[in-house]
């Protein structure tokens, strides 16, 4: 008569090492922390400093100018006669009560206020212009 195996008797467990898995899990957690900073979105500008606030909001449309007077509504870029158009449809999308305008510091006045102008036309409850902040001298 043949011998019947117990299940405890094939020493065999079916268990899964997870130890490796979390580790890695972790370097990739602790990468994305530390590029997240550096990832911002966005088109590059140099943007003037000015004794100003920090956004309070961040949640808005955001028009930039760039040094050789490209328009980008958001990422995408915006040639100046479908701009209107193109800013309308974009705060109707996103449904947004604030728009920001970024310009390089090398961009003249009046392409600034032309932008603006447009802006301003669309009867948004915030339009706001964006710097970076300045320090403030103690004692002055």
């Amino acid at each position: 008569m043949p011998r019947r195996r117990k299940a405890h008797d094939t020493g065999l467990t079916a268990e899964i090492n997870v130890t490796s898995l979390v580790d890695v899990a972790f370097t990739l957690l602790v990468i994305f922390i530390i590029t997240a900073p550096v990832m911002q979105g966005g088109v590059e500008v140099s943007i003037p400093k000015a004794q100003t606030e920090s956004i309070s909001s961040p949640e808005g449309v955001v028009v930039t100018i760039t040094r050789d007077r490209r328009i980008f509504i958001g990422e995408a870029q915006a040639e100046w006669p479908e701009f209107r158009a193109a800013l309308t449809d974009v705060v109707a999308a996103k449904q947004a009560s604030n728009i920001y305008l970024r310009a390089d510091e090398q961009v003249p006045y009046g392409e600034v206020l032309r932008v603006l102008g447009a802006m301003k036309a669309l009867d948004i409850a915030g339009v706001g212009l964006v710097a970076e902040p300045e320090a403030v001298e103690a004692g002055g």
